[in-house]
């Protein structure tokens, strides 16, 4: 979920919150979509969309090294990232996504981007490109299939004022999409999508993190993937974390109070709170975040990763996940936790291309939440919901950006749809289709037709009506 201001709807059966991202969504300002994209070779540029062929580069790891300031507002550090070349074609350059950039895109002289990078070695870099969000590094040689190298730089990264999902709140900082990461080349060629900040515009494959981060041991510093601490020089801490098999890294810094429980299911729940955040909040998430984590490794898969991190503060605007680790605006009514606890399934662990079919992981995310809660969904449809011919649940985050009041239907109706399709082929079969959906994509990429073509695999019945009336096309 976008860390967008959310609007509320109350369901007095579950008597919780479901978080729609709708109050903001008109006001939110979408960069361009019409931003350069590389061009892809001809014969895979015309592909359409089924399981992309061999997404590259692949096998990636991230080791990285970061220094905060005394408030951790500012970063300092060295990164590095090796990688595989999985396609049958020769891959000459790499593209990093700095998405810290997005919402200040290239800058002004007197406030730059949030995100620099120099000292580039393993490759020469070009422009920054798709305002300031891409850069294109060149490989010394032709990297030939199943064959790896490295790219290496300095990283600067300052959080912006903003509270967002890359912002800070009072004594808080908040680093999600802060990290460079390598973007994807698939059947549709390089992805250099523009970012949105009404939803995602992240497409990622699974990689390794090894992540060193030193900071002042005033800052706890919750973080993707198992973290340990050790004392740095004097008044300093360093907190170490690895993570294998996710998607994106994310922390976050700042004087929380902190509680750690291990779940029924033996996952290690770590809870970060601001002081002044509701504390009948900070206690309903994390009843509720340990509950459903175990609920949906059971409904979907084990948990794979150990430990996730809820970090809940007053004021941040509804919730947005990362592999992990959720941030968490909380109220005295809790906030989107089973939401974004959800997310761990329904875009990092079965993953998906954010910005080309954001339905993928919202949809299925507010259906499992839905579910959670045991909303009563079986009037939840209406036909008059769709704004004209062109509103399509699987449609890409470019319509979305230019059409924000409707945003919501991937959470309302997406949602919806998968309710209807469970009433359609079963309860049993959904629950069948779902656990082996996510098995079969696990830790790979998931896409429109390949779901469709799991759910009519399940049932006798001819699915290609309901695709029709539920605009999942």
């Amino acid at each position: 979920m976008s860390s967008l201001q959310a609007h509320t709807w109350w369901s007095r059966a579950g008597r919780r919150l479901l978080v729609v991202p709708l109050a903001l969504l008109v006001a939110a300002a979408a960069t361009g979509a019409d931003a350069v994209t590389a061009p892809a070779p001809a014969p895979e540029s015309e592909a359409k969309e089924t399981t992309p062929r061999t997404a590259t580069p692949d096998r990636l790891r991230y080791d990285v090294s970061l220094r905060g300031d005394a408030d951790g507002s500012h970063w300092t550090g060295r990164q590095r990232v090796s990688f595989r070349n999985a396609s049958d074609r020769p891959l000459r350059e790499v593209y990093l996504r700095l998405w810290g950039n997005g919402d200040d895109k290239c800058g002004t002289p007197g406030k730059p981007s949030p995100v620099k990078m120099s000292k580039v070695r393993g490759g020469t870099p070009g422009r920054l490109t798709v305002n300031c969000t891409a850069l294109r590094v060149t490989l010394p040689k032709p990297l030939a299939r199943g064959e790896r190298t490295a790219v290496s730089f300095d990283v600067s990264i300052t959080v912006p004022g903003r509270n967002d999902r890359f912002g800070r709140e009072g004594a808080f900082r908040f680093l999600g999409n802060a990290l460079p990461v390598l973007a994807v080349h698939d059947a549709k060629g390089w992805h250099l999508d523009p970012y949105v900040s009404t939803g995602e515009s992240f497409y990622a494959l699974a990689s390794d993190f090894r992540v060193r981060i030193d900071h002042p041991s005033t800052l706890k510093v919750p973080a993707t993937g198992r973290t340990w601490t050790r004392d740095g020089k004097p008044g300093r801490t360093v907190t170490h974390s690895v993570a294998h098999r996710v998607r994106d890294f994310a922390w976050a810094a700042g004087p929380f109070r902190t509680a750690t429980e291990t779940s029924p299911g033996g996952v290690r729940v770590k809870s970060y709170w601001a002081p002044n955040t509701p504390a009948a909040g900070v206690r309903l998430n994390r009843k509720d975040g340990v509950a459903a984590v175990d609920r949906f490794g059971k409904e979907f898969g084990r948990y794979p990763y150990g430990e996730i991190d809820f970090v809940m503060t007053k004021k941040f605007g509804g919730g947005m996940e990362y592999p992990g680790l959720v941030i968490l605006g909380t109220t005295e009514e809790g906030s989107a936790v089973v939401h974004e606890v959800a997310h761990q399934w329904w875009y990092g662990i079965v993953g998906n291309d954010e910005y080309g079919a954001p339905w993928l992981d919202e949809s299925f995310a507010q259906y499992a939440n839905a579910r959670f809660y045991g909303w009563d969904t079986r009037d939840c449809w209406s036909d008059d919901d769709w704004p004209s011919d062109r509103t399509a649940l699987t449609n890409s985050m470019a319509y979305w950006a230019k059409h924000r009041d409707e945003y919501h239907l991937v959470y309302t109706a997406g949602s919806c749809a998968l309710a209807r399709l469970e009433r359609t082929i079963g309860a049993d079969t959904m629950a069948r289709l779902l656990k082996r959906y996510a098995r079969d994509h696990w830790y790979g990429v998931s896409t429109t037709a390949d779901f469709k073509k799991a759910a009519q695999s399940v049932t006798d019945k001819d699915l290609d009506p309901f695709w029709k009336q539920h605009r999942i096309r």
